[in-house]
């Protein structure tokens, strides 16, 4: 499974593509307005520094001015990945865009039927909101294996990109389930790496060779 950043700091990804963790980047119209200054030039620096896909997401809401939007965001480079929320309009630029070999991320799916729609009209990905989903006491990864069943039953080259990712068991059910991606935020990753028995056993190790060392 591939690890996606869900970010628009440099900092963080640099931090993340050290590690050698970092598969791509996904961003949203939030979080690029969250990290300030011209979005086009931090769109820019991501797409410089990320060697796999960095989805950028539109914001207008008919089909012809998605269209009109994804040009533009595929020029700041090849990897550009472009999200396209799953509304009716948003359907109508996905099978357009797809047609051009443009990449498609749709997003905010919320159903397997959703999934099922977009994966029909040629996406790249279909993110499947998890985190969002359990707030309303549903199941986010009940949806995400269901769309894995069908993607399977049917041979879809679609991935599935799990999204709204909110704590590390989401991560491992993810992976449990065979999505493709996981796009994870930077707190949840690095809760990831830690562990609090790795932590005192690493302590206890030192420790005891800082004794054998004192003789």
């Amino acid at each position: 499974m591939r690890f996606f950043l869900d970010t628009a700091n440099v900092e963080q990804i640099r931090e993340v593509k050290e590690l050698g963790l970092l598969d791509g980047v996904t961003t949203n119209p939030t979080i690029m307005a969250r990290e300030g200054g011209d979005w086009r030039t931090q769109a820019e620096r991501i797409c410089s520094l990320v060697d796999g896909p960095v989805s950028l997401e539109v914001i207008a809401t008919t089909h012809e001015e998605m269209i009109k939007e994804a040009k533009d965001l595929v020029s700041f480079g090849e990897n550009v990945v472009v999200k396209i929320p799953l509304i009716a309009e948003g359907l109508k630029a996905m099978r357009e865009l797809a047609e051009r070999g443009i990449r498609v991320n749709a997003t905010l799916v919320f159903s397997p039927a959703q999934a099922l729609l977009a994966a029909k009209l040629g996406a790249a990905y279909v993110s499947p909101f998890v985190g969002r989903l359990d707030g309303l006491s549903q199941s986010g990864m009940e949806c995400v294996e269901q769309i894995r069943t069908m993607f399977d039953n049917y041979d879809f080259k679609t991935q599935i990109l799990v999204a709204s990712v909110r704590h590390p068991l989401h991560v491992l059910d993810a992976a449990l389930i065979g999505a493709d991606v996981v796009t994870l935020p930077y707190a949840t990753l690095t809760q990831l790496i830690r562990h609090p028995l790795t932590d005192s056993g690493l302590a206890a190790f030192l420790s005891d060779w800082e004794a054998y060392q004192k003789g």
